[in-house]
């Protein structure tokens, strides 16, 4: 076997196995169809998704709930991404926390909020 053919098969052997490696990696970071941990939960974005959940949850039940704090959430990439934050909302002199969800289309400026449920603890 010659010098460049050897050379040759090292390269596509280590370049295959750096492919691998990251692609590997890259799965980790961001698993289609799995919730992965909000990292910035003060993220202005995540914010906003909490306002409107907040917001579209008084006017479907009637109710005058403001928001205090986003505690902690996660996302989930489908055709959009499904946001689903812990919430501490106040109602007049009562503070509650809630679960949240909100299915975000950005491309088409698209929000619907798809669950809001008070945590019930056991």
């Amino acid at each position: 076997m010659s010098a460049m053919r050897i050379h040759n098969v090292i390269f596509f052997v280590l370049l295959f196995l750096s492919v691998s490696v990251l692609t590997d990696a890259l799965k980790k970071e961001v698993l289609v169809g799995g919730w992965t941990p909000i990292k910035n939960i003060t993220d202005p974005h995540v914010a906003e998704i909490a306002e409107f959940a907040v917001t579209e949850y008084d006017k479907q039940s009637g109710k005058n709930l403001k928001l205090v704090k986003v505690i902690k959430g996660e996302t989930q990439v489908v055709s959009g991404t499904n946001y689903r934050l812990l919430l501490t909302v106040k109602n007049e002199s009562v503070t509650k926390n809630y679960t949240a969800q909100v299915l975000e289309k950005s491309w088409i400026h698209f929000k619907n909020l798809t669950s809001f449920k008070p945590l019930l603890l056991h």
